[in-house]
Order: C-alpha cells, then structure tokens, then sequence
C-alpha cells in the first residue's frame, strides 16, 4: 500500500535497568520510574500517563520488541530512529536493546540513528549542576572508532535510507566540534568499507537552520524552547489565577510548571522559515516532561487525538509533492513516556493517535482501490 509520508518515529531505548542509573537515581531505575510516579500539578493535567496494549515492558525482553515494531508497523509507521549515546573514548550507555535487534535481526523493522550527543546532567531532576556524564569529543581517532563501533548497523539491510543513503540524525549539531571533519571522516570510511553513504539530518533548535557545516537536511526538536520565542503567551498565569478563584491555591507552597496550548503550538509548529526541501516536518502527539523535572518542567495542554491529526496533516501537506524518498517526517516520539509524548497506546486514548496516524499516512486512495478489486 502506498503511504502519503515515510513516517520514522524516534525510540527511546530507557527502559531496562543500567548501572549507572542504578547508581544516579535508585536501584531499578527506568524510564518507567518517573512516568508512573508522575501526578496531575494543576486542574485538567492528566497524569499519570499509564501504558495499554504493550505495559510497562522492559526492552531486554526481545518479545516486547517485536511488539513494538508489529504495532508501528501496522499502523503505518515506516521505522525507528533508535537513540545512540556515544559519549567520546568508547564510552556508550543504553545501546543493549539496540545491540540486540541488530545482532538477532529482530524485529525485521526498518530503522535509523540518531546520536544523542549531549552531556547527562541532573537537569530532569531539578539539578542542572549535577553532571552525571560528559560529552566529549576527543578528535579524529575517536571520530573513526565511533564509526567502526556501528559499521555493522550502516550493512545492515534494515537501515533507513534517503536516496540511497543512510539516515543519521544529529540531536545537538552545534555542539560537534569539527562537524565537517567528523562527516567527512565517515563518508571517507563508509565508501573504503562499502557501506552507503550519509545523509546527514541536524536536529535544531530556535530559529531552526540547517548549520552550514556539511549537513544535508535538518528537523526541529520542538517544542521546548520554541514558543516563548515565537511570542506565544503561557497559559500559566491563567491557570494560577483558576487556582486562586477555586481556593486550591496554597500561597506560598504552590508552584506552576510552564505551560502552553497544544491548540496554539501546532498552529504554530512549521514557520515560514521551515518550508523549503532540505526541512522534514517533526510531529509532537503531546509534550510534558513534568514526570522528570516536576515543577520545572514544561507542558502542552489539551493534546486530543483530532488536534494531533491535523498536525500530522500539515505535516504530510508539506512533503506531499516531494519525489516519494524524500517524503520524510519525523514523529516524536514512539515511547518518550516520561515527556508523554508517544504513540504508543495509554489507558486515556488507547490507540486514537495511532489510528490517526494510520488514516494520514496510509493512502486512503489506494485502500478504496485495493477494496474494489477484492469484491471483483
């Protein structure tokens, strides 16, 4: 069947236990941890977030894997883009699950990276201070070993590619230091080991720009950061004042988090600046990482299925006419649960978002047609 859009969702591998977790946070921590202890801060916030069809899995277990993949897959998710933590000198954290559907070769479910090359603090915490690990970029030799780490993942016939090259996203482009260097050095190695070649994708920030270091397209990691930016008003102090008309207001002990209008940041999401070839759309179902960072913390409101459909809509509306490879949108994310953003089935909606993502992506054209022959 043909689809409207190659849909590639972002995965995130934090949910099985890691020493180093252990150690920061607690033995036994997951992402779990802070998604299942998260509670409601104001009126209409709906948390806890609670998982359905797929539970609070763990991702050493290779059937929750397939799972996974069985359910994007069927409705119309192209693949995922696995997040790789590569932090300088060899050292990786949370690359078991992905080591294991590359070894296996499940689930056979296309795939991608996307290097998450910042620092570990305790920023979800509220301890911004508290460096846990450290990004680093050593230089040229670590360049090559980085690349000779996932050179079997860049042969693997799985790997996600854009005109025949692989697909690697970059979350912090303006952090790599020497970022022509580290992609000149990978395109050198990939043609001497006869893997593809890259496409670069740089993962930005307000005012989201390609970085003219050699990338070749970019996506936007919305939306912490964008609104303010953008002028939009918070509907924070309106909720506080709710607050105080209903008596719920505890002077002095009661704290907001940020809070926006999922409403207002999709209208909001693809600025004119966005719109040209070389930018693939990202969708956000929802926003709220208030499960790691409490008052902190930053939140969408009022995410419904509908309102994420139009989203993805525009998003497809944007690509639409592009030669049918470059007809890419990003989707964050597959199982972001601690930012409950996820297409993954919760108790609330079920599968709505999924659904709606079925009836976006999978051309409605082709099913009618594929229905009418099979009454022939």
């Amino acid at each position: 069947m043909d689809k409207e859009a190659r849909l590639i969702a972002f995965y995130l591998p934090q949910f099985h236990p890691i020493p180093e977790n252990d150690k920061w946070w607690g033995k036994g921590f997951t992402e779990w941890t802070n998604t299942a202890k998260a509670k409601p801060l104001f009126p209409g916030h709906q948390l806890p977030m609670v998982p359905a069809d797929l539970g609070y899995y763990d991702l050493r277990v290779s059937e929750s894997r397939e799972a996974q993949a069985d359910l994007a897959k069927e409705y119309g998710v192209e693949g995922f883009c696995y997040w790789h933590y590569w932090f300088g000198g060899g050292r990786r954290l949370l690359e078991r699950p992905f080591n294991e559907v590359l070894n296996s070769g499940k689930p056979d479910f296309p795939f991608c990276l996307g290097w998450a090359n910042h620092t570990w603090s305790g920023i979800w915490h509220g301890s911004p201070d508290k460096i846990l690990i450290e990004q680093t970029y050593p230089g040229k030799n670590d360049i090559i070993a980085h690349f000779y780490s996932m050179l079997d993942a860049f042969h693997d016939s799985r790997y996600m590619k854009i005109n025949g090259r692989n697909i690697f996203c970059v979350y912090r482009p303006t952090d790599l230091v020497e970022p022509k260097l580290f992609m000149d050095t990978w395109r050198e190695l990939s043609s001497r080991e006869g893997a593809p070649d890259f496409h670069f994708i740089a993962i930005t920030d307000y005012s989201w720009k390609i970085p003219k270091d050699g990338y070749d397209a970019c996506t936007t990691n919305p939306p912490v950061g964008m609104l303010p930016y953008q002028g939009i008003k918070s509907l924070t102090d309106e909720i506080e004042r709710e607050m105080r008309d209903s008596g719920i207001w505890e002077q002095g002990k009661t704290k907001l988090p940020q809070v926006y209008s999922y409403a207002t940041f999709i209208r909001n999401a693809f600025p004119k600046v966005t719109r040209h070839s070389e930018f693939y759309p990202c969708v956000v179902p929802n926003w709220d990482n208030t499960p790691r960072s409490g008052t902190n913390g930053f939140a969408l409101h009022g995410s419904t299925p509908e309102l994420y459909g139009e989203h993805l809509r525009e998003a497809v509306d944007l690509v639409v006419n592009r030669d049918p490879d470059e007809r890419v949108i990003f989707v964050k994310s597959w199982n972001e649960w601690a930012e409950t953003n996820c297409l993954e089935p919760d108790l609330k909606w079920g599968r709505a978002y999924l659904e709606q993502t079925r009836n976006i992506i999978m051309n409605p054209a082709d099913e009618d047609l594929t229905r009418e022959n099979s009454d022939l």
